[in-house]
């Protein structure tokens, strides 16, 4: 089917499963005579059914948010997005959210009123960077809702947004949408945390993982930048002179590769490498760039130490290393009051099974669960493709995960 241009759209149109006790197949079936009447209550009739016939109002305002871009770093294009969260807010939930500033954009902070008992966690910086929505703007092909960031996690938000709107009460929960999650969270994570502490309770905006399920556990994250400095030389006169930094370069991959320990979900992977400037000198600097996950956290110490131990095989170069495992492990203990709950309030809304994985990429959930707080995560969209030009979300399951959460935002407020 041809992608229609947002403007036109006018319809409605893996990895194995883990419990959050680490056991595999974590699937529920519920019947309907386990339901609670005092969530019924609280939720109204046919919440699911209500967001669903507003899924073309959804569709509507994802189209704005994503063609909003907002590329992480880029202050005025996060404020342009910050505004339009503000405004959407105030249009379904009534009242305006707080535009906290900070030095990467600016966060948006909401409150329904009282107490705190749930804080609802999303991001609305995007890895894309500006151009990219002139280039591939939001379109509509079928099922599929495409567009940058569209996946990871505007439509999360969205739907957020639409499902405590469809709330009749919800005084006791707060939303913060933060503008640097994509770039490592230091502008944002201190609030992150103080709010989560508040709350006691956390959801996570980001995407659902495979097979729609839910994310019980994830590896904490860091980024290390290994520089090395040399000295240059004219690499046909006198390289003799010189002491490369490419050398030393290749000498120092292996060692850092070599840190990994598969067998305990440690990864330490080497990603971007540059060196040198023109081709008849002898490089006097290199750099090495390193992804590095671990799912223990006592593996974080080990892994820093380790890099931070490097030193230069070639005489006369020198080495130093930056950067920390700044995300910590989310433990899959984090989410199991949380996914239980989600299974028990899941058939209030036509829900009959639900899973939960544990996947290797970070997100803020990772600073709140290391506090000890009840987290879950991938309560945003349905869909595929994150960071990548085929991102998409599915449409038709935009009002059944809108439901999900507003039954679990009444469940706990």
């Amino acid at each position: 089917m041809v992608a229609k241009a947002y403007g036109e759209f006018d319809s409605n149109g893996r990895q194995a499963p883990l419990l959050a006790s680490g056991h595999p197949q974590v699937s529920a079936t519920r019947r309907a005579g386990q339901s609670s009447g005092r969530l019924e209550v609280m939720l109204g009739s046919n919440l699911r059914e209500r967001l669903e016939g507003r899924t073309p109002e959804m569709v509507q305002h994802l189209g704005e948010f994503v063609n909003t871009e907002s590329p992480s770093n880029e202050v005025e294009c996060l404020s342009r997005s910050a505004q339009f969260l503000h405004d959407l807010m105030v249009d379904l939930l009534g009242t305006a959210p707080r535009i906290v500033t900070s030095e990467k954009g600016p966060h948006v902070h909401w409150s329904g009123g009282g107490s705190p008992k749930v804080l609802i966690v999303g991001h609305h910086d995007t890895v894309f960077p500006l151009g990219t929505v002139a280039a591939r703007p939001f379109t509509v092909d079928g099922d599929k809702a495409c567009g940058p960031g569209v996946f990871d996690m505007k439509a999360g938000i969205i739907q957020v947004i639409y499902g405590l709107s469809a709330l009749e009460d919800v005084s006791h929960v707060e939303v913060l949408i933060t503008a640097d999650e994509e770039i490592g969270s230091y502008a944002s994570r201190e609030l992150i945390e103080e709010r989560a502490r508040a709350a006691g309770a956390v959801l996570v905006l980001e995407p659902a993982g495979d097979g729609d399920a839910l994310k019980v556990g994830r590896k904490g994250v860091g980024t290390f930048v290994v520089d090395i400095t040399g000295r240059a030389a004219h690499a046909g006169l006198e390289p003799e002179k010189g002491v490369n930094a490419l050398m030393e370069l290749a000498h120092l991959v292996p060692q850092i590769a070599a840190i990994a320990r598969p067998d305990l979900g440690t990864t330490v992977t080497p990603t971007v490498a540059s060196a040198g400037s023109v081709e008849n000198v002898v490089p006097a600097a290199a750099r090495i760039i390193v992804d590095t996950r671990v799912v223990l956290p006592e593996e974080k110490s080990r892994v820093e130490a380790a890099l931070h131990s490097l030193v230069a095989n070639t005489p006369g170069a020198t080495v130093r290393v930056s950067g920390s495992i700044n995300r910590p492990p989310m433990h899959e203990s984090a989410a199991q009051k949380l996914f239980a709950l989600a299974e028990r309030v899941a058939p209030e809304v036509g829900i009959d099974s639900i899973a939960g994985i544990s996947v290797g990429g970070g997100s803020d959930g990772n600073f709140t669960a290391a506090l000890g707080i009840p987290t879950l995560d991938g309560l945003g969209a349905c869909g595929a493709g994150a960071h990548a030009d085929h991102e998409h979300v599915k449409i038709s399951k935009m009002g059944e995960r809108s439901a999900l959460v507003a039954a679990l935002v009444a469940a706990l407020a």
